[in-house]
């Protein structure tokens, strides 16, 4: 169930359906292409990650969802211009008949959007129960087992924790007043974990990460994960900068410039839903760089991050970043990267694998944060107490070590002793 059927969600969708036909391969997915290692090298053991785990099929997933918009996903799918008219016509029908369910909407948390299909009810906690019935309704005319939740939607404006987020009973109240702090997503977060399925967030925004539906995930046995999905710069950001750092490599600047012409470009042109984003894409530095720990190295980094909504793009963003860094002796040198990419493109196998891996995580019995899925998004989810875990291997290796556990098989630490065994 997806909220938001937008360009990344039809995206996925069609692509999920390309690939069942066999018209289209599902690149850049984990758990339809990747593979894990079992074992000693010396082993060959290394199966597909689809063949190890008792992932859900491609062929049994069912759509649904909600949108501001009535169009149907075949019309959304046009409008988001991401995918050929070609390929979209193989899988017409499919996607026709998909249309979104009403959704709860409020402009006060995102500014430059607005639709008609919206839900209307006296306060926050009677939308929550109404997609609580579109939840159960979905399920029973669809014949489910089992459900997940991603929120696929816009960067709402930045928030932060209130009373009204330290416990169910004080977010509960807070939902029956209509709290201005609690905003869209959060309505969604709640609903899904009082039915006890998964939840994911793609954005940036303030959602599942409080202690209310922390509370609620635990009591409910809901995995949780996000946010904000790591698609294109903090995706080379996560790669490169973990590199320098290694080679213990100064950087005194690094400037980071993104154009891009979607929904999403326009709602960040709001300076409200930028700061939600800033605050997701900035951090990562922070984090992988440990400049408290290495000062001469990092320590006075300056950090740039800038996005420009640009029409004529759509969604094909570009990110340029330029680095200055500091080499033996105190040399200047300096990297630019110029990343042509496409933002859903890079979006949908990152919902898929998280669907998938957060449908396999309920099964196995694991509820609350799921910091294995790290690799996924720009601001990992973390349990209190901690930092989140950037660093793109690092991240790979917790995953791929939580699915060798799942197993029961010997976890890497890649330390080589094996030859003396």
């Amino acid at each position: 169930m997806l909220v938001g059927l937008g360009a990344v969600s039809t995206t996925f969708i069609a692509g999920v359906m390309a690939v069942r036909k066999g018209i289209a391969r599902p690149i850049g997915s984990l758990t339809q292409m990747g593979t894990i290692r079992l074992g000693k090298r010396t082993d060959g053991r290394t199966p597909l990650i689809k063949d190890l785990m008792p992932l859900a099929s491609l062929d049994d997933i069912v759509f649904g969802g909600w949108d501001i918009f009535d169009d149907n996903c075949y019309k959304a799918a046009t409008t988001a211009g991401v995918l050929e008219p070609s390929l979209l016509a193989q899988i017409k029908p499919e996607l026709e008949a998909i249309k979104p369910m009403s959704a709860v909407f409020d402009r006060h948390y995102v500014k430059r959007l607005d639709g008609p299909n919206v839900k209307k009810g006296a306060n926050k906690m009677e939308l929550a129960e109404q997609v609580r019935a579109d939840i159960r309704r979905f399920k029973q005319e669809n014949a489910l087992d089992r459900l997940v939740m991603i929120w696929c939607g816009s960067t709402e404006i930045f928030m932060v924790e209130t009373e009204a987020h330290q416990s169910i009973e004080a977010f509960e109240k807070a939902l029956h007043r209509s709290d201005v702090s609690i905003p869209s997503s959060m309505v969604y977060a709640y609903a899904a974990l009082k039915e006890g399925i998964p939840y994911a967030n793609g954005a940036p925004n303030l959602t599942v990460d409080i202690p209310a539906l922390m509370e609620l995930a635990q009591q409910n046995g809901s995995p949780v994960t996000g946010k904000d999905f790591k698609t294109g710069q903090t995706l080379i950001k996560t790669v490169i900068a973990p590199g320098l750092k290694a080679r213990l490599i100064g950087i005194k600047g690094w400037y980071s410039t993104n154009i891009l012409g979607n929904r999403d470009g326009e709602v960040l042109d709001d300076p409200e839903s930028f700061k939600t984003k800033e605050e997701s894409k900035k951090s990562v530095l922070d984090y992988i760089l440990q400049p408290d720990l290495y000062p001469e190295l990092y320590k006075d980094l300056c950090h740039v991050v800038r996005i420009n909504y640009y029409p004529p793009r759509g969604d094909n963003k570009e990110g340029w970043d330029n680095i200055d860094l500091v080499g033996w002796l105190g040399y200047p040198m300096q990297l630019k990267i110029n990343f042509l990419c496409r933002d859903s493109i890079l979006a949908a196998p990152i919902v898929l694998d998280v669907v998938l891996f957060l449908d396999m995580a309920a099964r196995a019995g694991l509820s609350g944060i799921q910091e294995w899925l790290s690799f996924y998004f720009k601001s990992p989810m973390h349990a209190r107490g901690l930092y989140p875990e950037h660093d793109l291997f690092i991240q790979m290796m917790k995953l791929k070590n939580t699915l060798r556990f799942l197993r029961g098989e010997e976890l890497i630490t890649h330390l080589g002793h094996e030859y003396y065994d």
